[in-house]
């Protein structure tokens, strides 16, 4: 077990607490104008799947449990989960789909992901940070609305839904964060 402070917690994360093993969903720093600057943390139960929420002070030490962690390629979907393959070894892993959860937009055949295994099983998975993908609609361009400072809703094919800048159009292709799913550009291809 590693002790980090509260604040260094990021997604797919993994901390003990009263001996059992959380991976973090969703991590969130506060830093209200006055007071203590807090970090509020919803966790999975990796042994039942319950889910809970903590909130630390930002300096907090909290346990961060030592998971192994390798880079696996994406192959398929089916009824026992997402298929991927670990590239040197060819090894394969099955990742639940509640391990996956909303991720599962961004994964199409070969996207490298990081896969977090436990005493074998798979408990979190980290997708690039940054995907591309194609917009398929948007909501057309108010009036008056100026370019620098209003974004406007889009649904990518994949159907997630991004704010983009007005200049985006159906057929484009963007570079999306998939931590927040904030726009970050236009594709270069």
């Amino acid at each position: 077990m590693v002790k980090v402070i509260a604040s260094s917690l990021r997604k797919g994360n993994v901390v003990e607490m009263d001996g059992k093993l959380y991976v973090v969903l969703r991590a969130e720093n506060f830093h209200p104008g006055k007071g203590t600057p807090t970090t509020s943390v919803d966790m999975r139960r990796i042994s039942d799947g319950v889910k809970v929420t903590e909130r630390w002070r930002t300096t907090e030490q909290v346990e961060r449990a030592n998971v192994d962690e390798r880079e696996y390629d994406f192959l398929y979907e089916d009824g026992e989960g997402f298929h991927f393959m670990e590239p040197e070894t060819f090894e394969q892993i099955v990742v639940p789909h509640d391990v996956v959860g909303e991720g599962k937009a961004f994964l199409t055949e070969g996207v490298r992901c990081f896969v977090k295994t436990f005493e074998g099983n798979a408990i979190a998975i980290e997708l690039p940070q940054k995907v591309v993908v194609e917009i398929a609609e948007t909501e057309p361009v108010v009036k008056g609305q100026t370019a620098s400072s209003s974004y406007k809703p889009a649904v990518a094919t994949n159907g997630v839904r991004v704010m983009v800048p007005p200049h985006i159009g159906p057929g484009a292709r963007i570079v999306i964060n998939t931590e927040d799913l904030s726009y970050v550009e236009r594709a270069k291809d």
